[in-house]
């Protein structure tokens, strides 16, 4: 089945049911850029534009990096055309957002678009107000383009944010001018997604992850972008290739870059990419720069390689299990860590 966007938002605005999600429905309205240069999408209705493909901050931590090395690859980003950098307070005990903060140095903070992940668990408002305070000096900035609610992933957590003072210290702190625009972020179940969409706050962005096995199984791309394409909320991905060290590419014969080009012909904003090396850099850069959207044909034949697996999870084990989960959230919510 080829839709157009407009036919696909319509029937999404109707609730029409079991919709077949295809890249290929996308490609009108993506413009392929200048060979050479990044492109730069909508971030929802906010007025502001983003690289499409951007630098999600764990990597940065790692221990393969050095401080020297992640302010090198974060430089070298901006410099090649990425804007969008993402972090959150608890990557690796802090160490994520303090290496970020020393590469924002001389300069380089006004170049990008810089999100934090409020990881204030408890959802109160003295506790998100920390967890943001304590990214400010980390990421030493004294504001934030966007701020998300970080793993929202229990069933409760919509309700904490909403009655327990965390949505009222995003409020506040936009009023402050130390955040612009305030969403969420999770990777557990569309319907935690959902719920929180209900609500009623005008959210400016969501994070979710949009692999090619999230279109078989809980997905996102089915049941949470056709509700963000219609009210214009940005749209940021994550896990693209099925999450840190996943086996999911190399069991399949997939690549990373057929993988990050179906990502990118679906209507998102930007995705956020695990990158620990200059090399990884160069060659996201490459598809990013040369991309042109999946044709309906090419994503049948991806979907056929995998219709095996894709359906059961099992390379999703951030929806099925809580191994992907931070240990913060979890003694939050009375799990053990």
């Amino acid at each position: 089945m080829h839709l157009t966007r407009r036919e696909f938002l319509a029937g999404a605005a109707a609730g029409v049911a079991g919709l077949t999600l295809e890249p290929a429905a996308f490609a009108e309205g993506l413009v392929t850029p200048a060979r050479g240069a990044v492109p730069l999408r909508a971030l929802g209705k906010t007025g502001v534009k983003v690289s499409a493909v951007g630098l999600g901050g764990f990597h940065l931590g790692l221990d393969s990096l050095t401080d020297q090395d992640a302010v090198r690859l974060v430089r070298t980003a901006v410099d090649e055309g990425i804007t969008f950098v993402e972090n959150a307070r608890e990557y690796i005990g802090g160490r994520c957002e303090e290496r970020l903060g020393k590469a924002l140095r001389d300069g380089y903070r006004d170049k990008v678009f810089l999100t934090a992940k409020n990881c204030g668990h408890m959802r109160t408002k003295a506790d998100c107000m920390t967890s943001l305070e304590e990214s400010l000096r980390a990421l030493q900035t004294d504001r934030v383009d966007l701020m998300l609610f970080h793993e929202v992933i229990y069933d409760n957590d919509p309700d904490w944010i909403f009655e327990r003072g965390g949505l009222a210290a995003a409020v506040e702190a936009r009023k402050q001018g130390k955040v612009r625009f305030i969403g969420f972020s999770g990777h557990k179940h569309p319907d935690i997604h959902l719920d929180m969409l209900r609500r009623d706050f005008e959210w400016d962005a969501v994070m979710m992850p949009l692999g090619v096995m999230d279109a078989r199984f809980r997905s996102f791309a089915q049941q949470v972008l056709p509700a963000l394409s219609k009210r214009q909320i940005g749209s940021i991905t994550i896990k693209n290739s099925g999450g840190f060290m996943s086996p999911m590419l190399w069991e399949n014969k997939l690549t990373a870059a057929e993988c990050l080009r179906y990502t990118l012909s679906l209507p998102i904003s930007t995705i956020a990419l695990g990158i620990e090396s200059l090399k990884q850099l160069a060659d996201n850069l490459a598809v990013a720069r040369n991309f042109v959207p999946m044709s309906a044909t090419e994503h049948k034949a991806l979907f056929d390689r995998i219709a095996a697996v894709a359906a059961d999870g099992r390379y999703e084990i951030y929806k099925t299990t809580q191994n992907f989960d931070g240990a913060a959230g979890k003694v939050a919510h009375g799990f053990q860590h």
